[in-house]
């Protein structure tokens, strides 16, 4: 696995510090954040995703809390044409 630092939250303190990997191999984001809490689990499984699909929380899986600061690390994926997509 050969990972990229891609950002910490800025001027974040010593124990507090959410954090973002890419693994250059697979195209995957590794990211330590804030656990959700409890509140926020329960209006994740409310809203629920696709129609049919279980709302549980696989022990293998967690929802974390990213700060919107943190989305400036994020990867833009390009199209086949070399564009980023527009959302």
């Amino acid at each position: 696995m050969r990972l990229r630092f891609l950002g910490i939250i800025p001027n974040t303190p010593v124990d507090d510090s959410p954090t973002i990997w890419l693994d250059e191999d697979s195209g995957d984001l590794l990211i330590q954040s804030y656990t959700a809490t409890a509140e926020e689990v329960k209006a994740c499984q409310a809203l629920g995703s696709v129609p049919g699909h279980s709302t549980d929380v696989p022990d293998h899986e967690t929802i974390i809390r990213l700060p919107a600061v943190m989305r400036q690390f994020l990867p833009r994926l390009e199209d086949e044409t070399g564009e980023v997509p527009r959302t």
